[in-house]
């Protein structure tokens, strides 16, 4: 997922994708101990992913922490 899309993403799709990623990653990490997986990059691109998704949400909460202050 590009930031791009990522910036796309409302407040709470990003909370809710964070959620849905994170279980994803860590069925991959238990499937893959079991039996390896075909393409073991994707873990790495799936945490990847979900730092830039936590980055997107924490600058959006920095942003309104100013704007309230």
């Amino acid at each position: 997922m590009k930031i791009k899309e990522v910036r796309e993403l409302s407040t709470k799709e990003l909370e809710e994708r964070i959620e849905a990623e994170e279980a994803s990653l860590t069925l991959k990490k238990i499937n893959h101990s079991i039996s390896p997986l075909d393409n073991p990059m994707q873990i790495r691109q799936q945490r990847k992913t979900i730092a830039r998704l936590k980055t997107e949400l924490s600058q959006r909460l920095q942003i309104s922490k100013k704007h309230l202050a």
